[in-house]
């Protein structure tokens, strides 16, 4: 989903020496001009909430470590509940809300470039009744029968802790929530403790690997939950909503795979990038899931009528590689996630024997008339804001890679796809650096490639140069062909798009 950007002007610092000492309200998106801030790079946060599933009120303390990266004197943060305290370096700093989202803080004394410091930020509200200002009203925070899930893109922080919100600004977590007794409280990372109160209980998360902001999630409710460790170390946490019926069933069953799909996908792009595995299936129907760090969540409705659904586990966890490990540079990026993690469950299928990547590509490729405009119509290398889940950047970002793949070689084509996740491992990325790497991998020049593929809004022609085969723009696939692979791409297809009747941000 995406939200609104809503521009407003900063107060001007009066003084000579104030030129520049302001913090940017944006990050320097060309999507969502608000997203994030500017004057500091976020090293850690410390959230500690205590949430109340009655009242949907959530109570919230949350630390932010940081360094300049400017002369700072004042700076924002992105904030939808309402702060009643805020501290800089201990000492009592000034704050105004000039919109719905945003926190601007004046410290007491102004922060040199280069210099560590401490906001503590004291908050609280009712997270359900936060609407955005903009061209959407949805609201990422959803309310289930014994508690909520805090699980959102491209954002949800704001609704549960004040952050730079944006993928460029990653960090460290430490997540401690507070439920009633009786409630489990999942987050992201190990769980490092729990403590026990009287009527509440506090379950304690550490993330320590960096972390983009709209990642991180809060699940609060009744679960089942089940840990274990990998041959190679690593622990894993499953949790399923409980009385869920055979859709909580058949979740269990496809969660249950976590370990054995991550060694897959470790055996394509090389090595697991986090200290922890998993995923939570709530009671509830986000219509959607989420590649949240170390533990996606799933709508319960991907297990609709108790049917198996492994390609949304594939799917997922792709995305711990392309999109979690490798983040967008911004949000125009987001062919390197959707369109990664969708390839994977191709490549997942020709590995399982369910069809080849390029039956797959074929199919697709043939699938759609050039006139069908919302499919061939959409620039996925720049969708445009609030475009960016539309399902041509998943479909066509897929066919886009095997098309590559068919260009460059297997061999050349798998070591970019594992060049590009060593290298930019716990950072950033964007398309023209990728497309920087393939042409360095594989010594083309591959600009009318990509243009024709990522920037060109018609279907590209069957040419070898395009990756394709010149015979497919007029030979048919044979029906039993297409009978052998028509199932799995409905399958691949279910695991980005809701089942029919459900509703969709992706």
């Amino acid at each position: 989903m995406a939200a609104a950007a809503t521009a407003y002007a900063l107060v001007a610092v009066s003084g000579a020496s104030a030129a520049g000492s302001a913090g940017g309200a944006g990050i320097g998106d060309p999507y969502y001009p608000l997203y994030g801030n500017g004057g500091y790079d976020v090293n850690h946060y410390a959230i500690d909430v205590a949430y109340t599933p009655a009242t949907d009120r959530l109570v919230g303390r949350t630390t932010v470590r940081a360094t300049t990266t400017q002369y700072l004197t004042r700076f924002n943060l992105d904030l939808a509940l309402t702060a009643s305290a805020v501290t800089v370096n201990g000492r009592p700093a000034t704050f105004t809300k000039p919109n719905w989202h945003e926190l601007q803080i004046t410290p007491a004394s102004a922060l040199n470039p280069g210099t560590p410091f401490t906001v503590e930020v004291r908050y609280a509200g009712v997270p359900s009744t936060v609407t955005p200002v903009g061209p959407t009203t949805f609201t990422p925070w959803t309310r289930t029968a014994d508690g909520a899930v805090a699980v959102g893109e491209p954002e949800i922080a704001a609704w549960w802790y004040p952050s730079n919100d944006h993928p460029r600004d990653k960090a460290t977590f430490d997540i401690a929530l507070t439920v009633p007794k009786g409630l489990e409280a999942l987050s992201n990372g190990r769980l490092v403790g729990k403590t026990f109160g009287t009527s509440t209980d506090t379950w304690r998360w550490r993330v320590a690997n960096p972390m983009t902001t709209y990642l991180a999630f809060m699940a609060v409710g009744q679960f089942t939950v089940t840990r274990g460790t990998t041959p190679a170390g690593i622990p894993w946490l499953n949790a399923i909503a409980a009385n869920g019926g055979a859709e909580a069933a058949a979740a269990a069953a496809d969660l249950a795979r976590t370990p054995e799909v991550v060694d897959w996908h470790a055996s394509q792009w090389g090595p697991y990038p986090f200290e922890a595995m998993g995923g939570v299936a709530p009671a509830a129907e986000t219509g959607f899931a989420l590649e949240n760090q170390t533990r996606p969540v799933y709508s319960r409705g991907f297990w609709a009528g108790g049917q198996s659904n492994i390609y949304v586990v594939v799917h997922e966890l792709a995305h711990q590689w392309y999109g979690d490990s490798v983040s967008v540079h911004s949000w125009r990026d987001i062919w390197l996630n959707e369109g990664f993690a969708t390839f994977a469950t191709w490549k997942w299928s020709e590995a399982h024997g369910e069809g080849t990547a390029n039956q797959i590509l074929r199919q697709e490729y043939q699938g759609y008339a050039a006139s069908e405009d919302w499919f061939w119509g959409v620039t996925i290398g720049d969708p445009g804001a609030a475009g960016e889940f539309q399902w041509p950047v998943y479909s066509r970002g897929a066919m886009t890679l095997q098309a590559l793949r068919n260009r460059i070689g297997t061999a050349t084509f798998m070591n970019l796809m594992r060049s590009w996740a060593k290298a930019r491992a716990g950072g950033n990325g964007s398309i023209s650096q990728f497309i920087a790497l393939a042409e360095g991998l594989s010594g083309q020049d591959l600009t009318a490639f990509f243009d024709a593929w990522l920037y060109t809004p018609s279907k590209p022609a069957a040419t070898v140069a395009n990756g394709l085969d010149p015979r497919w723009a007029t030979m048919l696939v044979s029906p039993a062909e297409r009978s052998q692979v028509e199932a799995t791409r409905e399958r691949i297809k279910a695991a980005t798009q809701p089942p029919p009747g459900r509703s969709s941000r992706k």
